[in-house]
Protein backbone atom coordinates (compact mmCIF):
# COMPACT_ATOMS: atom_id res chain seq x y z
CA UNK A 1 0.00 0.00 0.00
CA UNK A 2 1.36 3.83 -0.89
CA UNK A 3 1.82 6.23 1.66
CA UNK A 4 -0.59 8.68 0.10
CA UNK A 5 -3.77 6.21 1.13
CA UNK A 6 -1.91 6.65 5.17
CA UNK A 7 -1.74 10.30 4.81
CA UNK A 8 -5.12 10.97 3.46
CA UNK A 9 -7.05 8.73 6.29
CA UNK A 10 -5.18 10.94 8.82
CA UNK A 11 -6.74 13.86 6.95
CA UNK A 12 -9.85 12.70 6.76
CA UNK A 13 -10.32 11.92 10.69
CA UNK A 14 -8.46 15.87 11.28
CA UNK A 15 -10.62 17.68 9.51
CA UNK A 16 -13.63 15.15 10.38
CA UNK A 17 -12.53 16.40 14.03
CA UNK A 18 -12.82 20.29 12.66
CA UNK A 19 -15.92 19.36 11.68
CA UNK A 20 -17.34 18.27 15.66
CA UNK A 21 -15.51 21.41 16.97
CA UNK A 22 -17.34 23.87 13.91
CA UNK A 23 -20.68 22.23 14.66
CA UNK A 24 -20.25 22.31 17.82
CA UNK A 25 -19.81 26.07 17.99
CA UNK A 26 -22.60 27.29 15.56
CA UNK A 27 -24.48 24.95 17.72
CA UNK A 28 -23.87 27.02 20.52
CA UNK A 29 -24.28 30.48 18.56
CA UNK A 30 -27.04 31.67 20.99
CA UNK A 31 -25.91 29.86 24.34
CA UNK A 32 -25.07 32.97 26.79
CA UNK A 33 -21.57 32.88 28.07
CA UNK A 34 -20.24 30.32 24.96
CA UNK A 35 -16.65 30.64 24.26
CA UNK A 36 -15.79 29.36 20.66
CA UNK A 37 -13.20 27.26 20.19
CA UNK A 38 -10.65 26.32 16.82
CA UNK A 39 -9.01 23.38 15.81
CA UNK A 40 -5.00 23.63 14.80
CA UNK A 41 -3.53 21.39 12.61
CA UNK A 42 -0.03 19.96 12.77
CA UNK A 43 1.51 18.05 10.02
CA UNK A 44 2.09 14.24 10.79
CA UNK A 45 5.10 12.17 11.57
CA UNK A 46 8.01 11.46 8.88
CA UNK A 47 9.61 8.57 7.46
CA UNK A 48 13.95 9.54 5.99
CA UNK A 49 13.57 8.39 2.31
CA UNK A 50 17.12 9.99 2.01
CA UNK A 51 19.30 12.10 4.72
CA UNK A 52 20.84 15.08 4.14
CA UNK A 53 24.43 16.00 4.14
CA UNK A 54 26.86 19.17 4.51
CA UNK A 55 29.34 18.46 1.79
CA UNK A 56 32.80 18.71 1.45
CA UNK A 57 35.75 20.45 -0.22
CA UNK A 58 34.98 18.57 -3.02
CA UNK A 59 31.36 17.59 -3.68
CA UNK A 60 28.16 20.12 -2.52
CA UNK A 61 25.47 19.23 0.27
CA UNK A 62 22.50 17.88 -0.17
CA UNK A 63 19.00 18.12 1.75
CA UNK A 64 16.91 15.32 3.20
CA UNK A 65 14.50 13.82 1.51
CA UNK A 66 11.49 12.97 3.78
CA UNK A 67 7.96 11.54 3.11
CA UNK A 68 4.87 12.66 5.49
CA UNK A 69 1.90 10.93 6.68
CA UNK A 70 -0.91 13.55 6.75
CA UNK A 71 -2.02 15.69 9.48
CA UNK A 72 -3.21 15.46 12.80
CA UNK A 73 -5.10 18.37 15.68
CA UNK A 74 -2.70 19.93 17.57
CA UNK A 75 -4.68 21.47 19.86
CA UNK A 76 -8.31 22.73 20.38
CA UNK A 77 -8.11 26.43 22.03
CA UNK A 78 -10.57 27.52 23.71
CA UNK A 79 -11.30 32.16 23.05
CA UNK A 80 -12.29 33.43 26.54
CA UNK A 81 -12.45 37.10 24.97
CA UNK A 82 -14.71 39.16 26.31
CA UNK A 83 -17.87 39.51 23.53
CA UNK A 84 -21.48 41.61 23.53
CA UNK A 85 -24.03 41.53 26.18
CA UNK A 86 -27.67 40.76 26.11
CA UNK A 87 -30.17 43.00 28.19
CA UNK A 88 -31.90 40.35 30.95
CA UNK A 89 -33.33 40.72 34.05
CA UNK A 90 -33.08 43.12 36.83
CA UNK A 91 -30.73 40.66 39.06
CA UNK A 92 -29.04 39.33 35.77
CA UNK A 93 -24.94 40.34 36.19
CA UNK A 94 -22.59 39.76 33.32
CA UNK A 95 -18.66 40.50 33.70
CA UNK A 96 -16.80 42.89 31.87
CA UNK A 97 -13.24 41.62 31.63
CA UNK A 98 -11.49 38.89 32.58
CA UNK A 99 -12.78 36.75 35.97
CA UNK A 100 -15.60 34.20 36.72
CA UNK A 101 -17.82 33.31 38.77
CA UNK A 102 -17.50 31.08 42.08
CA UNK A 103 -20.74 28.38 41.82
CA UNK A 104 -20.87 25.12 44.15
CA UNK A 105 -23.13 23.01 45.67
CA UNK A 106 -23.45 24.02 49.35
CA UNK A 107 -21.16 21.42 50.94
CA UNK A 108 -18.40 22.74 48.93
CA UNK A 109 -17.94 25.82 51.12
CA UNK A 110 -17.09 23.03 54.05
CA UNK A 111 -14.08 21.99 52.10
CA UNK A 112 -12.48 25.62 51.08
CA UNK A 113 -8.93 25.39 53.21
CA UNK A 114 -7.42 29.01 52.78
CA UNK A 115 -4.01 28.01 53.25
CA UNK A 116 -4.55 25.57 50.46
CA UNK A 117 -5.37 28.05 47.76
CA UNK A 118 -5.47 24.78 45.67
CA UNK A 119 -9.24 23.82 47.15
CA UNK A 120 -10.51 27.08 45.84
CA UNK A 121 -10.33 25.27 42.61
CA UNK A 122 -13.25 23.06 43.96
CA UNK A 123 -15.32 25.59 43.13
CA UNK A 124 -16.86 25.45 39.37
CA UNK A 125 -16.28 28.44 37.29
CA UNK A 126 -18.65 30.25 35.52
CA UNK A 127 -19.67 33.49 32.91
CA UNK A 128 -22.70 33.56 33.22
CA UNK A 129 -24.83 35.34 35.52
CA UNK A 130 -28.46 34.14 35.46
CA UNK A 131 -28.59 34.91 39.23
CA UNK A 132 -31.93 34.82 41.26
CA UNK A 133 -32.92 33.71 45.20
CA UNK A 134 -34.17 30.49 45.60
CA UNK A 135 -37.12 29.25 48.35
CA UNK A 136 -34.02 29.55 51.06
CA UNK A 137 -32.66 32.26 50.55
CA UNK A 138 -29.38 31.36 48.82
CA UNK A 139 -28.86 33.05 45.24
CA UNK A 140 -28.30 30.51 42.92
CA UNK A 141 -28.24 30.36 38.63
CA UNK A 142 -29.89 28.61 36.41
CA UNK A 143 -28.54 25.34 37.38
CA UNK A 144 -29.16 25.55 41.00
CA UNK A 145 -25.77 26.09 41.76
CA UNK A 146 -25.18 28.63 44.72
CA UNK A 147 -23.63 31.99 44.11
CA UNK A 148 -20.30 32.15 46.49
CA UNK A 149 -19.09 35.79 47.53
CA UNK A 150 -18.91 37.26 51.38
CA UNK A 151 -21.78 37.54 53.19
CA UNK A 152 -22.27 40.55 55.54
CA UNK A 153 -22.83 38.93 58.88
CA UNK A 154 -24.20 42.42 61.07
CA UNK A 155 -23.64 46.17 61.03
CA UNK A 156 -21.23 47.75 63.45
CA UNK A 157 -22.94 49.74 66.23
CA UNK A 158 -20.57 52.61 66.23
CA UNK A 159 -20.38 53.34 62.53
CA UNK A 160 -23.53 51.39 61.47
CA UNK A 161 -21.56 50.06 58.27
CA UNK A 162 -21.96 46.19 57.50
CA UNK A 163 -19.67 43.89 58.91
CA UNK A 164 -18.76 41.05 55.63
CA UNK A 165 -17.31 37.74 56.77
CA UNK A 166 -13.74 36.98 54.62
CA UNK A 167 -15.31 33.31 54.76
CA UNK A 168 -16.23 31.87 51.31
CA UNK A 169 -19.73 30.94 51.70
CA UNK A 170 -22.86 30.86 49.60
CA UNK A 171 -24.61 34.22 49.54
CA UNK A 172 -27.90 33.93 51.12
CA UNK A 173 -30.40 36.39 52.76
CA UNK A 174 -30.21 36.74 56.23
CA UNK A 175 -32.30 34.86 58.57
CA UNK A 176 -35.76 36.75 60.30
CA UNK A 177 -37.43 36.25 63.66
CA UNK A 178 -40.43 37.52 65.14
CA UNK A 179 -39.91 38.89 68.58
CA UNK A 180 -41.48 40.78 70.98
CA UNK A 181 -40.31 44.48 70.66
CA UNK A 182 -40.61 47.67 73.09
CA UNK A 183 -42.50 50.08 71.26
CA UNK A 184 -40.88 53.11 72.66
CA UNK A 185 -37.50 52.30 72.38
CA UNK A 186 -38.12 50.02 69.40
CA UNK A 187 -35.48 47.46 71.07
CA UNK A 188 -36.05 43.41 71.56
CA UNK A 189 -37.83 42.17 75.09
CA UNK A 190 -35.66 39.23 75.89
CA UNK A 191 -37.40 38.70 79.53
CA UNK A 192 -39.92 35.98 78.37
CA UNK A 193 -41.63 33.88 80.51
CA UNK A 194 -42.56 29.75 79.18
CA UNK A 195 -45.48 31.18 77.00
CA UNK A 196 -43.12 33.73 75.07
CA UNK A 197 -44.98 36.68 77.04
CA UNK A 198 -42.76 39.67 78.21
CA UNK A 199 -42.67 39.21 82.44
CA UNK A 200 -41.32 42.13 82.94
CA UNK A 201 -43.02 45.41 84.64
CA UNK A 202 -46.15 43.45 84.58
CA UNK A 203 -49.01 45.71 83.19
CA UNK A 204 -46.49 48.29 81.36
CA UNK A 205 -45.86 45.52 78.66
CA UNK A 206 -49.47 44.36 78.38
CA UNK A 207 -50.39 43.17 74.75
CA UNK A 208 -51.43 46.56 72.45
CA UNK A 209 -49.95 49.07 74.73
CA UNK A 210 -46.26 49.51 75.01
CA UNK A 211 -44.64 46.20 73.61
CA UNK A 212 -46.07 44.01 69.86
CA UNK A 213 -44.48 41.31 67.88
CA UNK A 214 -42.45 42.38 65.23
CA UNK A 215 -39.97 40.84 62.55
CA UNK A 216 -36.28 41.41 63.19
CA UNK A 217 -33.28 40.07 60.86
CA UNK A 218 -30.94 37.68 62.62
CA UNK A 219 -27.88 38.07 61.07
CA UNK A 220 -25.03 34.74 60.33
CA UNK A 221 -23.29 33.79 63.91
CA UNK A 222 -19.56 34.23 63.65
CA UNK A 223 -17.62 31.40 65.47
CA UNK A 224 -14.25 31.71 66.21
CA UNK A 225 -12.38 28.38 64.69
CA UNK A 226 -9.54 27.01 66.53
CA UNK A 227 -6.20 26.12 64.42
CA UNK A 228 -3.70 23.15 65.13
CA UNK A 229 -1.48 25.45 67.23
CA UNK A 230 -4.64 25.77 70.01
CA UNK A 231 -4.78 29.84 68.58
CA UNK A 232 -7.44 30.96 66.51
CA UNK A 233 -7.52 30.06 62.99
CA UNK A 234 -9.97 32.69 61.73
CA UNK A 235 -13.78 32.93 61.80
CA UNK A 236 -16.43 30.37 60.88
CA UNK A 237 -20.20 31.66 60.22
CA UNK A 238 -23.37 30.11 60.43
CA UNK A 239 -27.29 30.44 60.00
CA UNK A 240 -29.25 31.90 62.92
CA UNK A 241 -30.99 29.34 64.79
CA UNK A 242 -33.91 29.13 67.52
CA UNK A 243 -34.22 26.32 69.84
CA UNK A 244 -37.28 24.04 69.75
CA UNK A 245 -39.10 22.38 73.08
CA UNK A 246 -40.92 19.11 72.24
CA UNK A 247 -41.50 15.97 73.33
CA UNK A 248 -39.62 12.78 72.71
CA UNK A 249 -40.90 9.10 71.93
CA UNK A 250 -40.14 8.38 75.71
CA UNK A 251 -42.28 11.34 76.96
CA UNK A 252 -39.14 13.36 78.19
CA UNK A 253 -38.98 16.98 77.20
CA UNK A 254 -36.42 17.53 74.24
CA UNK A 255 -34.70 20.47 72.89
CA UNK A 256 -32.97 21.03 69.29
CA UNK A 257 -31.84 23.68 67.00
CA UNK A 258 -32.80 24.30 63.89
CA UNK A 259 -32.36 27.39 61.61
CA UNK A 260 -34.53 30.59 61.17
CA UNK A 261 -36.84 31.50 57.95
CA UNK A 262 -34.92 33.67 55.65
CA UNK A 263 -36.04 37.16 55.53
CA UNK A 264 -38.35 38.44 52.43
CA UNK A 265 -36.53 40.44 50.39
CA UNK A 266 -37.60 42.19 47.54
CA UNK A 267 -35.79 45.54 45.34
CA UNK A 268 -32.78 43.34 45.33
CA UNK A 269 -29.78 45.33 43.34
CA UNK A 270 -26.96 44.61 42.60
CA UNK A 271 -23.68 47.47 42.12
CA UNK A 272 -21.94 47.24 39.03
CA UNK A 273 -18.72 48.42 40.47
CA UNK A 274 -18.17 46.44 43.99
CA UNK A 275 -20.83 43.25 43.38
CA UNK A 276 -22.19 44.42 46.51
CA UNK A 277 -25.97 42.94 46.79
CA UNK A 278 -28.32 44.54 48.51
CA UNK A 279 -32.49 44.04 49.06
CA UNK A 280 -35.25 45.73 51.11
CA UNK A 281 -37.09 43.25 53.54
CA UNK A 282 -40.77 43.18 52.95
CA UNK A 283 -41.55 42.94 56.41
CA UNK A 284 -39.55 45.53 58.02
CA UNK A 285 -38.98 47.78 55.46
CA UNK A 286 -34.93 47.65 55.99
CA UNK A 287 -32.11 48.23 53.81
CA UNK A 288 -29.99 45.34 53.96
CA UNK A 289 -26.97 44.32 52.50
CA UNK A 290 -26.22 40.80 51.73
CA UNK A 291 -22.85 40.54 50.68
CA UNK A 292 -20.47 40.53 47.56
CA UNK A 293 -19.54 38.64 44.81
CA UNK A 294 -16.31 37.11 44.57
CA UNK A 295 -14.64 36.71 41.27
CA UNK A 296 -12.31 34.22 40.32
CA UNK A 297 -9.06 34.87 38.57
CA UNK A 298 -6.91 31.79 36.79
CA UNK A 299 -3.25 32.67 35.39
CA UNK A 300 -4.37 31.40 32.10
CA UNK A 301 -8.00 32.02 31.22
CA UNK A 302 -7.75 29.94 27.97
CA UNK A 303 -6.45 27.06 30.20
CA UNK A 304 -9.58 26.53 31.95
CA UNK A 305 -11.47 23.25 30.84
CA UNK A 306 -15.17 22.47 30.01
CA UNK A 307 -17.54 20.83 32.19
CA UNK A 308 -20.92 21.14 30.63
CA UNK A 309 -23.72 23.40 31.60
CA UNK A 310 -21.78 26.28 30.85
CA UNK A 311 -19.23 25.76 33.81
CA UNK A 312 -15.23 25.74 33.65
CA UNK A 313 -12.97 24.08 36.09
CA UNK A 314 -9.30 25.46 36.97
CA UNK A 315 -7.82 22.46 36.03
CA UNK A 316 -3.99 21.78 35.08
CA UNK A 317 -3.12 24.40 32.02
CA UNK A 318 -4.71 27.16 34.17
CA UNK A 319 -2.76 27.76 36.46
CA UNK A 320 -3.40 29.40 40.23
CA UNK A 321 -6.99 30.56 41.14
CA UNK A 322 -7.31 33.61 43.20
CA UNK A 323 -10.34 35.31 44.90
CA UNK A 324 -10.82 38.73 44.29
CA UNK A 325 -13.48 41.70 44.93
CA UNK A 326 -14.28 44.23 42.59
CA UNK A 327 -13.95 47.53 42.95
CA UNK A 328 -11.12 48.17 45.61
CA UNK A 329 -14.28 46.71 48.42
CA UNK A 330 -11.77 44.71 50.13
CA UNK A 331 -9.76 48.27 51.47
CA UNK A 332 -13.42 49.45 52.27
CA UNK A 333 -15.73 46.93 54.00
CA UNK A 334 -16.31 46.14 57.76
CA UNK A 335 -15.38 42.74 58.60
CA UNK A 336 -13.58 40.53 61.40
CA UNK A 337 -9.77 40.35 62.06
CA UNK A 338 -8.63 36.61 63.36
CA UNK A 339 -9.61 37.53 66.67
CA UNK A 340 -12.60 38.34 66.27
CA UNK A 341 -12.31 42.10 66.30
CA UNK A 342 -13.92 43.93 63.75
CA UNK A 343 -11.76 46.38 61.46
CA UNK A 344 -12.01 48.30 58.05
CA UNK A 345 -10.37 46.63 55.07
CA UNK A 346 -11.12 42.68 54.21
CA UNK A 347 -6.89 41.30 53.88
CA UNK A 348 -7.63 37.62 54.15
CA UNK A 349 -9.65 35.09 52.66
CA UNK A 350 -11.32 32.90 55.27
CA UNK A 351 -9.18 34.72 58.11
CA UNK A 352 -6.70 32.07 58.57
CA UNK A 353 -4.27 33.23 55.86
CA UNK A 354 -2.66 35.76 58.74
CA UNK A 355 -1.31 32.37 60.62
CA UNK A 356 0.69 30.97 58.22
CA UNK A 357 3.35 34.43 58.61
CA UNK A 358 5.17 34.33 62.02
CA UNK A 359 7.38 36.93 63.72
CA UNK A 360 11.00 35.89 62.01
CA UNK A 361 12.47 36.11 65.36
CA UNK A 362 10.52 33.76 66.87
CA UNK A 363 11.23 31.03 64.17
CA UNK A 364 8.03 31.13 62.89
CA UNK A 365 6.81 29.71 66.07
CA UNK A 366 5.74 32.83 67.71
CA UNK A 367 2.19 35.14 67.74
CA UNK A 368 1.84 36.24 64.31
CA UNK A 369 2.75 39.18 62.55
CA UNK A 370 1.07 42.48 62.53
CA UNK A 371 -1.39 43.31 59.82
CA UNK A 372 0.92 45.79 58.28
CA UNK A 373 4.06 43.22 58.51
CA UNK A 374 1.93 40.91 56.20
CA UNK A 375 3.40 40.46 52.59
CA UNK A 376 1.00 42.10 50.10
CA UNK A 377 0.25 38.60 48.48
CA UNK A 378 -1.34 37.68 51.48
CA UNK A 379 -4.10 40.36 50.98
CA UNK A 380 -7.46 40.32 49.11
CA UNK A 381 -6.87 41.53 45.69
CA UNK A 382 -9.25 44.26 43.97
CA UNK A 383 -10.06 42.27 40.96
CA UNK A 384 -7.96 45.06 38.83
CA UNK A 385 -10.32 46.67 35.96
CA UNK A 386 -12.87 44.19 36.13
CA UNK A 387 -15.93 45.18 36.89
CA UNK A 388 -20.09 44.09 36.36
CA UNK A 389 -23.00 44.75 33.94
CA UNK A 390 -25.98 44.59 35.72
CA UNK A 391 -29.50 43.75 33.92
CA UNK A 392 -27.69 42.02 31.27
CA UNK A 393 -26.24 38.10 30.24
CA UNK A 394 -22.96 38.13 28.32
CA UNK A 395 -23.79 36.72 24.70
CA UNK A 396 -21.41 33.97 22.86
CA UNK A 397 -18.39 34.96 21.05
CA UNK A 398 -19.11 32.77 17.88
CA UNK A 399 -18.56 34.80 14.65
CA UNK A 400 -21.31 32.34 12.62
CA UNK A 401 -19.78 34.16 9.08
CA UNK A 402 -16.20 32.85 10.57
CA UNK A 403 -17.76 29.62 10.92
CA UNK A 404 -19.48 29.21 8.12
CA UNK A 405 -16.05 30.04 5.86
CA UNK A 406 -14.11 27.46 8.06
CA UNK A 407 -17.13 24.70 7.19
CA UNK A 408 -16.36 25.15 3.96
CA UNK A 409 -12.85 25.01 4.09
CA UNK A 410 -13.16 21.85 5.74
CA UNK A 411 -15.30 20.17 3.49
CA UNK A 412 -13.27 20.69 0.71
CA UNK A 413 -10.25 19.30 2.51
CA UNK A 414 -12.52 16.50 3.36
CA UNK A 415 -12.80 16.28 0.07
CA UNK A 416 -9.47 16.75 -1.26
CA UNK A 417 -8.74 13.94 1.06
CA UNK A 418 -10.96 11.37 -0.62
CA UNK A 419 -9.95 12.02 -4.02
CA UNK A 420 -6.90 10.86 -2.68
CA UNK A 421 -7.98 8.21 -1.52
CA UNK A 422 -10.07 7.17 -4.77
CA UNK A 423 -6.61 7.86 -6.87
CA UNK A 424 -4.93 5.85 -5.24
CA UNK A 425 -7.08 2.77 -5.75
CA UNK A 426 -7.14 3.64 -9.51
CA UNK A 427 -3.37 3.43 -9.26
CA UNK A 428 -3.80 0.01 -7.34
CA UNK A 429 -6.33 -1.42 -9.69
CA UNK A 430 -3.78 -1.01 -12.46
CA UNK A 431 -0.99 -2.29 -10.50
CA UNK A 432 -3.02 -5.69 -9.85
CA UNK A 433 -4.39 -5.67 -13.31
CA UNK A 434 -0.99 -5.49 -14.97
CA UNK A 435 -1.07 -8.88 -15.10
CA UNK A 436 -3.71 -9.12 -17.40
Amino acid sequence: MTGSMYASIGGLKAHMQKLSVIGNNVANVNTQGYKTQRTVFRDSVYSMYRSGSDGTQVVGGKNPSQLGYGSMVASIDLDMSSSTYNPGNPTDVAISGDGFFLVGDKDVAQIIDPTNPNSFKSLNLSRVGDFHQDAQGYFVDGNQGCVYGFLCVGIDEESGEPIISDQLVPLRAPRMENVPVDIETGLEIKDLDADGIPNQNGEDYAEGVKWEYRNVVRWPQCLKEAGADGGIAGIKIKDAEKTVTGTGADGTATTTTEPLPPASIDNITIDAGTGCITARTKNTKEDIVIGYIAIGNVTNPNGVSHIGNSYYNASAGSGDLSVTMLGGAAKEVMTYDAEGNVVKGMKYVNGSIQSLYRDENDGNQGDPASESDLPEESRLNSGGSTSLMVGFLEAPNVDLATEISELITTQRGYQANTRIITVTDSMLEELVNMKR
